[in-house]
């Protein structure tokens, strides 16, 4: 029986699945930790997180799912035959000459580097910079790298490479440091002319291209399972790792999204929407996304276009463990369906976790509008929460829209928000789109992009057996009206934000 091992390394948590193969029969899963992974933030707007404590959670993740296939002796974790890697995209690691992590990792929503980003944009031509990475330089790893430059330079004068969470990861399992075209592309460090390293803009910040690890297809054997490693893991030595992608590109691919106008969403943490193009559309202001996807090739180029809302679970998560730290998650979804749409006035922008790019990265904060002492209930606050992400998905999604990229039909797994029925109605009324429900996440879409690499699946798509949708929801045209006057409402909060 061959078996697929795949993790997820988020920001959150990591999550393992082992998967069956030939049926797609999820065979174990685990989580480390039960409660969510710290953010190291040390001034306003930073967040960092130790890459040591994403690989131990990995381990004690490996050995719960050991633990439960041994206790069920339904198979045996010496016969996974190839792993794949999913991770938080976006993040800055740096490692010295013998492998040792140099400072804790920049991870996605720290935004310290942002000016590093706007002076690179305004000094090579916005619209160069566009035309070959399809991005302004942002806030993105890149960047992250040049700040470190200039405000760490003895950190800096002893880096031997960098790397991205995934690729960490990867080290950590084979000794080898490499990376992606997808993954040089999240960093924007891929030029689309050239189809290759981004000399363009890693001239301009001065960063040698040494310092860039060795690049290999998303799909591909990437190296095998040191011996180290595998006794840490409590796996087979020479085990294929197969596979390796940023966390929304292998979202995308957990749910069978992977050719033009297919669309994935996720509410975790963050909130994503990531469609599918074969043009090299970009926004002129770079307020959604453009990145190469997992299957993206020269010959046939498959793009992802990407609109983030840093603020999604997180901002749920906050509310669990500040302002209802007596209930869980069913019960506040309950309660909160229990209120009107609109919540008799109350709004939530949820902008509370760094600059946001839908807002040009800016970084407003979180805020509670229109609270009335008189009125307003904890039901009310729940409510508006779940209210104010899906608003800010769909401001975020009528960029996309001139973007070329049409929401008609969402494909997401039945994770996160998610599981709010709430959250599922909006979503779908305010966006009026179908949404269809999966029961799978990063870890299985991990798991079988390492059967892609490893070549145990004869093609992408026998990669899927097994997945279907468990749930379609689909827009409440009884309350289309209603949302739509509420999000209006919304909207000129947010603008009156955005210009005080």
């Amino acid at each position: 029986m061959a078996l697929l091992l795949g993790y997820d390394v988020g920001s959150s948590s990591i999550k393992a699945t082992l998967m069956e193969a030939d049926t797609g029969k999820i065979l174990a899963t685990a989580t480390s930790p039960d409660k969510e992974l710290d953010i190291i933030a040390e001034n306003l707007g930073w967040a960092e997180q130790q890459p040591s404590v994403w690989w131990e959670h990995l381990v004690k993740a490996t050995k719960s799912i050991s633990a439960q296939v041994q206790k069920s002796a339904s198979c045996n974790m010496a016969d996974a035959r190839a792993i794949g890697i999913s991770y938080q995209m976006h993040g800055l690691v740096a490692v010295d000459k013998n492998k040792e992590v140099l400072r804790p990792s920049i991870i996605w929503c720290d935004s310290r580097a942002v000016p590093v980003g706007e002076k690179a944009a305004v000094e090579i031509g916005e619209q160069k910079c566009l035309e070959r990475l399809l991005n302004l330089p942002g806030n993105f790893t890149a960047s992250k790298l040049k700040w470190v430059m200039e405000n760490e330079p003895d950190v800096y004068s002893k880096i031997h490479k960098i790397m991205l969470p995934g690729d960490y990861i990867a080290m950590k399992m084979t000794g080898e440091i490499k990376t992606t075209p997808s993954g040089l592309s999240e960093g924007i460090m891929w030029d689309f002319q050239q189809h290759g390293l981004a000399e363009l803009l890693l001239d301009y910040y001065g960063i040698s291209s040494d310092l860039v690890a060795e690049v290999v297809p998303t799909f591909s054997v990437q190296g095998e399972l040191t011996k180290g490693a595998a006794e840490e893991l409590g796996l087979k030595a020479g085990t294929k790792i197969s596979y390796r992608a940023g966390d929304q590109p292998n979202n995308a691919l957990s749910l069978n999204v992977l050719n033009p106008g297919e669309i994935a969403a996720t509410a975790g943490t963050s909130g994503v929407v990531y469609g599918i193009s074969d043009s090299g559309d970009y926004d002129s202001k770079s307020r959604v996304n453009t990145f190469v996807h997992v299957n993206y090739s020269a010959e046939q180029p498959r793009y992802g276009v990407l609109l983030c809302l840093n603020g999604t679970g997180i901002l749920n998560s906050w509310l669990k463990h500040n302002a209802a730290d007596t209930i869980d998650y069913d019960q506040m979804n309950e309660l909160a369906g229990q209120v009107e749409v609109g919540c008799e006035g109350l709004v939530v922008l949820p902008y509370g976790n760094g600059a946001e790019r839908t807002l040009e990265n800016k970084n407003i904060g979180a805020s509670v509008h229109g609270l009335n002492f008189n009125t307003h209930s904890r039901a009310h606050l729940l409510r508006a929460a779940q209210e104010g992400i899906v608003f800010a998905l769909n401001y975020g999604l009528g960029i996309m829209r001139q973007a070329g990229v049409h929401a008609q039909k969402v494909r997401a797994g039945h994770a996160n928000m998610f599981l709010s029925p709430l959250f599922g109605e909006a979503f779908a009324t305010v966006t009026q789109s179908v949404v269809e429900l999966y029961n799978t996440d990063g870890s299985q879409g991990a798991a079988r992009g390492a059967g892609i690499g490893a070549g145990i699946y004869k093609s992408q798509k026998d990669a899927f057996v097994g997945l279907a949708p468990v749930k379609t929801i689909e827009p409440n045209e009884k309350l289309a009206s209603v949302y739509q006057k509420a999000y209006d409402k919304w909207e000129n909060v947010l603008k009156q934000q955005l210009e005080a």
